[in-house]
């Protein structure tokens, strides 16, 4: 008899985590062709799907939201020609820098929730603490290490935690005011058959007006570790 082997609780855990990280898309933004390659590797290595562009302006074109133009998409996030999880991005480029981009995306109604992490080769506390301020998750100094990769899927779930709750409150909000219409209309019938029939059981008018509250979300501060 030949008996399938199984796995154990550790490693079946594992290939979940695996696998879960091969369905995030990064998208790798550095005008060095060096540091793209690493930064490539180190990604793929650690089972992330990765887009390489080599300026901020290629990475607004390929997120759907061209530079010189507003803060709207060209076109709606389902018709990107692909979905990014994750930004990171050189701070020091010509042309557009990475806190530029950082700027373009956090002012972007439908982009604002992808993470952005920066990277530099230049360790300058002013230029740390403005791109967090400005809603970095993270601050990494080159050269970038495997062990900084692991970090990334906390901020791409937290990011996705953050769009999917959003997208929650847009739903109760349009269910909320389909109920408000519903429960109008409602009355209105009800007092018209209440005038129209004397003899009919008096209607009885439910108010709904359930409380609706709107968490707001704020970024956590992050340290430089």
């Amino acid at each position: 008899m030949v008996q399938r082997n199984q796995q154990s609780p550790q490693q079946h855990q594992e290939a979940m985590t695996v696998e879960a990280e091969a369905q995030f898309h990064v998208l790798a933004v550095d005008d060095s062709v060096i540091d793209r390659k690493l930064i490539e590797r180190l990604l793929k290595t650690s089972s992330y799907q990765v887009t390489t562009v080599e300026s901020g302006s290629k990475a607004l074109e390929l997120l759907g939201l061209r530079e010189g133009q507003d803060t709207t998409p060209s076109l709606p996030p389902k018709q990107h020609e692909i979905e990014v999880n994750l930004v990171i991005t050189d701070y020091c480029m010509p042309g557009m820098t990475g806190y530029d981009l950082l700027k373009k995306i956090k002012g972007s109604s439908s982009l604002k929730d992808i993470p952005v992490v920066i990277m530099s080769s230049e360790n300058v506390p002013s230029r740390i603490s403005r791109c967090l301020e400005g809603g970095a998750e993270e601050f990494f100094l080159k050269p970038v290490q495997l062990s900084d990769m692991k970090r990334l899927r906390l901020h791409i779930l937290k990011g996705k935690s953050n769009c999917n709750e959003q997208q929650q409150q847009q739903e109760d909000s349009n269910n909320s005011s389909n109920d408000g219409s519903s429960s109008s209309s409602t009355s209105s019938c009800s007092n018209n058959n209440k005038n129209s029939s004397s003899n009919k059981r008096k209607a009885i008018d439910e108010e709904l007006s359930p409380e609706r509250t709107r968490p707001r979300f704020s970024h956590d501060s992050l340290t430089v570790v």
